[in-house]
């Protein structure tokens, strides 16, 4: 246990926010301390024992607290509380920080703005294949103090977003990553600037010993390692994989740039394991992917459909659309702010765009005079669009991508969701279709 354990035992905490990761730190604060609950959804549905710890706002106004632990989720310029979260801002940690404060294993953790869960997915199978005991925890879905029954030889292997780093003071992780950046969740933080802060804010905290990694041809993470070189030691990760690597891989999942650019980072975090060098090319050739990510649903009868619902911003789709031909774009959901779609003209050509959703005035500005799109009221019209276009030219290769470049937040509860929505669209259509 750290010294700095401390800082979570016999306070009076409030936990603002109770998704997943609030309730979990909730779980495992609660026999340590006084732990007081809020949430601005006052309608959870949430068991008797969570709710008697919840406090309305007139009750929050009488109470001082310690520490607020603050969920990734909760916006402090927005919220209900915001108040308060200003006049305590030294007092708000996260999970990250109460999970650090009481256990030293050695940990992985990887941030950037695409490319995370993949990497950590990667990362964790490899390492398990290696008979190394491993976890697999963070933004991906698991919060980190819902883990139990580890040792003090499980390895970590943590994804964290911006949103937990920005508000993370005392976090520290033995091996940290930051994959790329690109302009993603200004809405939130204000400026690309504040965003790239919080990024680096995953090595304000680490220690002798520790390595960072970054990426060596990203030019946003290079300029500002120029500014704000780390104190630590850094290794400049090349995401270009040499041919000889290339050739011993028989997985099309790393065909894309992207994913090679993911494999490149853990290659170079794996030198600090004793590997075997055969088990890992067979723990990259049967690597699957994530579900909703880049995922390849069906490909047969000059068709291909791709379910990459995890596509939040025009970067993270960028690279599918370069990829493939005759492509039938779907694209719709909560856009970014100061979001732009960089992609060359030539490719253009091969793009048919249709954009589904309410917020579709921003897509049609994004998009005019870039290429031909059409706007509908929801996905289903949209799909079933694409579906007739594709039966008059069904001798001509063509792919569907749902790649909506946004977030999911204005029809669905996340990514998963609309993910799984999309194949049961699908499979509708076949079904009616009778293509299948």
């Amino acid at each position: 246990m750290r010294k700095n354990s401390k800082i979570f035992f016999n306070k009076k905490i409030l936990i603002y926010g109770l998704g997943k990761s609030g309730l979990s730190s909730f779980n495992f604060l609660r026999n340590k301390n006084d732990v007081y609950l809020f949430d601005d959804n006052l309608n959870l549905k949430i068991n008797k024992y969570v709710k008697k710890k919840i406090l309305d706002l007139k009750e929050l106004s009488k109470t001082k607290f310690d520490l607020i632990i603050l969920s990734p989720g909760i916006d402090k310029k927005k919220c209900k509380l915001k108040n308060l979260l200003k006049k305590k801002d030294k007092n708000i940690y996260t999970d990250l920080d109460v999970f650090y404060s009481f256990y030293r294993n050695v940990s992985f953790t990887i941030t950037g703005t695409n490319g995370k869960s993949t990497t950590c997915k990667l990362l964790y199978d490899i390492l398990k294949d290696q008979k190394k005991d491993v976890r697999l925890a963070g933004n991906i879905g698991t919060p980190i103090l819902s883990i139990n029954k580890f040792s003090k030889k499980t390895i970590f292997i943590i994804e964290a977003s911006s949103y937990q780093l920005e508000y993370s003071k005392i976090f520290s992780s033995k091996f940290a990553a930051i994959l790329n950046i690109a302009p993603d969740h200004l809405e939130r933080h204000g400026s690309l600037n504040n965003y790239i802060e919080a990024k680096f804010k995953i090595f304000n905290n680490q220690k002798t010993g520790a390595i960072g990694f970054v990426n060596k041809n990203d030019h946003i993470i290079q300029k500002r390692i120029k500014t704000k070189k780390p104190k630590f030691k850094l290794v400049n990760v090349d995401t270009k994989l040499n041919n000889s690597v290339l050739k011993k891989i028989r997985n099309n999942y790393f065909l894309s740039r992207s994913n090679q650019a993911n494999l490149s980072f853990v290659l170079e975090m794996i030198k600090k394991f004793n590997v075997k060098s055969n088990k890992l090319l067979e723990s990259v050739n049967k690597f699957k992917g994530l579900n909703y990510r880049q995922k390849v649903i069906y490909n047969k009868n000059k068709l291909i459909i791709i379910n990459d619902s995890k596509s939040t911003s025009y970067s993270s789709s960028k690279e599918l659309l370069e990829m493939y031909e005759n492509i039938h774009w779907l694209i719709g959901g909560i856009p970014k702010k100061d979001d732009k779609l960089l992609l060359s003209k030539k490719y253009f050509k091969n793009i048919k765009i249709y954009v589904f959703g309410k917020n579709f005035k921003k897509f049609s500005k994004d998009l005019k005079e870039k290429t031909e799109f059409k706007t509908f009221k929801n996905l289903n019209l949209a799909l079933s669009a694409i579906f007739k276009n594709i039966h008059k030219k069904r001798h001509l290769n063509n792919t569907i991508l749902f790649s909506p470049a946004s977030a999911s937040f204005d029809s669905f509860k996340n990514f998963e969701e609309r993910g799984l929505y999309f194949n049961e669209l699908i499979k509708r259509q076949f079904d009616e279709r009778k293509i299948i």
